[in-house]
Order: C-alpha cells, then structure tokens, then sequence
C-alpha cells in the first residue's frame, strides 16, 4: 500500500491559486499562505494533511499525489471543490 505527506491549499479562485503559486514559488511560506487562504480543515495546520493512503483523496488530486515528483509544488488542480496547490513531501511504500 502506497502513503504519502502531503500538503496543500484549497481555494474557489483560480487567480487566487496561481497567485498563491507564484508567491510560493517566489519564497513566501506555504504554511502561512495555507492558513491565511486555504479552505481545507488543514489550513490550521498549514496545510498539512499528514499521511494519506492511496484512494484516500478526491480522484484527481489522488493521481496527482502518487504521480507527481516529490518537493515540486504541483497546480493549480481544479477539483469539485475549487483549485488545489499540492505538495508531496514524500512517499512511502509498505510491503505487508
């Protein structure tokens, strides 16, 4: 069973997505940002959403995070919730 640490910022907004993802990018802190602007429950926690199985999350952003390279801000991914900027921290494969 495939896990990941993954992060993210959930907004309506596609303006304010990308605008998210140039500030970011421009080294403004992804957690702060979460927390000022994100929709998700995770924004108290800068976004983190911890560790999430595979099939755990909404499809797309699913295959995203199992697909996506490691430490590269991926998105803005719209979803039936709004845009998503996602980060995979790592992943973690168990062998049981």
């Amino acid at each position: 069973m495939s896990t990941a640490i993954v992060r993210h910022i959930l907004v309506k907004d596609l303006a304010l997505a990308e605008e998210l993802k140039q500030n970011i990018k421009n080294g403004a802190d992804f957690g702060k940002l979460a927390k000022q602007h994100s929709i998700c429950n995770s924004a108290k926690r800068g976004g983190e959403l911890g560790e999430v199985k595979k099939g755990q999350l909404v499809p797309v952003i699913d295959k995203l995070v199992f697909s996506a390279p490691e430490k590269v801000l991926q998105g803005p991914v719209k979803s039936k919730f709004g845009y998503h900027l996602v980060e995979v921290k790592f992943r973690m494969q168990s062998f049981r």
